[in-house]
């Protein structure tokens, strides 16, 4: 057994959310004095925090979360270094052919902007470096079974192409990942993203870690 690497964030009460999802929140239900347990209230989107996007999100008749067979969901995985991309900065096919060969070698791939560390200031929503709808489809060329990334989403203005294309594929998008400098890069690890068995539903937040050999 390897070495485990933490990368889902931690999910606070009153954490910020996307504009026109619900407000997340989590309080206490009742504690030990009143019934004699501890018990948390919550409510959450299916897309806060770390979390994973289905194929429902954005397909009627789409893969559902609880669906997707775990075999997708660890998978051999390399970590593309982005962290010289601006805000709202392109992330294009240039960007990730110097992990190609891995990426032709079956590894899926996560994202690292570093933009995990602007949360939770309103900008973490909005001024994000992107995926371009090339990359998308170069993504589905490659046949790449799961993108990971530490923004949001993987486009806010092209956002209806980009996932269309790359979940019409069955690729697995994570989204929201944290701490992603604690990985090699351009060394393959296995990840882990375990998201809960929402039945019928089109994401969920997940626990996401990588196992460094």
């Amino acid at each position: 057994m390897g070495k485990f690497v933490e990368l889902t964030g931690p999910i606070k009460d009153g954490d910020p959310t996307m504009p026109m999802d619900p407000k997340y929140s989590i309080v206490w239900h009742c504690n030990l004095d009143n019934l004699g347990y501890n018990l948390s209230r919550m409510t959450t989107s299916t897309h806060q925090g770390t979390h994973m996007d289905a194929q429902r999100h954005f397909y009627y008749d789409g893969e559902t979360i609880d669906q997707i067979p775990l075999e997708r969901l660890i998978v051999k995985c390399i970590k593309a270094d982005l962290t010289a991309k601006k805000p709202q900065e392109p992330i294009t096919v240039e960007d990730l052919l110097p992990y190609e060969a891995k990426i032709d070698e079956g590894c899926s791939v996560l994202l690292h902007t570093g933009w995990d560390k602007v949360f939770p200031n309103p900008d973490f929503f909005g001024k994000f470096p992107y995926v371009t709808k090339e990359l998308a489809d170069w993504f589905v060329e490659k046949k790449v079974g799961l993108v990971g990334m530490d923004m949001p989403t993987p486009n806010g203005t092209d956002w209806s192409y980009v996932h269309l294309k790359m979940l019409g594929e069955k690729i697995v998008i994570v989204e929201g990942l944290n701490y992603m400098e604690n990985l090699p890069t351009n060394e393959e690890f296995r990840f882990y993203t375990l998201p809960l068995r929402l039945d019928g539903r089109d994401g969920s937040p997940v626990r996401a870690f990588a196992e460094l050999q």
